[in-house]
């Protein structure tokens, strides 16, 4: 059973992030505009003019953002932040969601509807200075990460309930088309985000059923994280040794939050992570 990390409640905690070079980590409560932070038992926060989801990590002081406009070069310190790329910055009625940088220097990010229409939304990968859209036609995209070696990503689209499997080339992009990695239709569950581990492990963070899920690199489900939030939403290895799970939860869509909607869990895992990829600008 996951345990509170941090107490502080969001509205749709989102994105954790463990920095390799700081030690720390980092999330967002996507509907609050806000990016957070622990650093030791210093509490952080940093507030937004607009909705912020995704980040990936330049350097110890710099963070890559994604928001509902564009992506932004972040410095922790000062909390200054500057537009690098526009994101649908023309689409009032998109914002960000789940991103994660591959190994290859690049940025996956994705974007939906504000209110989760159908198809309105992408994902997109930023590479080098450049932003190329991949995938259109997606409705919550979620569930980007990586395996051990890099040549395969994986997302989905929450609505369509399914967990997609996409080859990629030797510089990071899609090779071929994407297959189905797990259905959960049938089961009537929901993918949010995903983070792979060191053995190739997807552990997935299932919306609406109180839990994380390992899948195999075959599919098969392999063990399952109680959370105390109805609606996980995303884990994060982190820690020095890298097995501990951090699992963001959310209160968005509940008549009846309680204190443990919304806070950020850790687990301890029997399974290492991976170390986040750098984003090169």
């Amino acid at each position: 059973m996951a345990e509170v990390f941090d107490a502080r409640l969001c509205t749709l905690g989102e994105g954790p992030l463990w920095h390799p070079e700081r030690g720390q980590l980092f999330w967002f409560d996507i509907l609050g505009r806000r990016l957070l932070s622990r650093d030791g038992d210093r509490a952080l926060e940093w507030r937004f003019d607009e909705i912020v989801s995704a980040a990936g990590w330049v350097d110890r002081d710099t963070l890559l953002i994604a928001s509902e406009t564009g992506l932004h070069r972040f410095d922790i310190e000062s909390g200054r932040h500057e537009r690098l790329l526009p994101l649908e910055a023309d689409n009032a009625a998109t914002r960000s969601n789940d991103g994660r940088a591959d190994a290859f220097g690049g940025f996956w990010i994705g974007t939906m509807g504000k209110k989760a229409e159908p198809g309105a939304g992408a994902i997109y990968r930023y590479h080098r200075g450049r932003i190329e859209k991949l995938y259109g036609d997606i409705s919550i995209p979620n569930a980007i990460c990586f395996s051990p070696d890099g040549r395969t990503a994986y997302f989905a689209d929450t609505k369509q309930g399914l967990i997609q499997r996409q080859s990629l080339d030797s510089e990071g992009w899609p090779q071929g088309a994407p297959e189905v990695f797990v259905d959960l239709r049938a089961e009537g569950l929901n993918a949010d985000g995903s983070v792979c581990d060191r053995e190739g492990g997807i552990w997935n963070a299932q919306w609406g059923a109180s839990r994380v899920v390992r899948y195999l690199p075959d599919g098969t489900l392999d063990r399952v994280i109680p959370v105390g939030a109805r609606n996980a939403s995303c884990p994060a290895f982190g820690g020095p040794d890298l097995r501990t799970i951090y699992i963001t939860s959310a209160r968005e869509d509940l008549a009846d939050p309680t204190v443990a909607d919304g806070v950020v869990y850790a687990a301890p895992s029997p399974i290492a992570g991976l170390p986040e990829h750098r984003v090169i600008l």
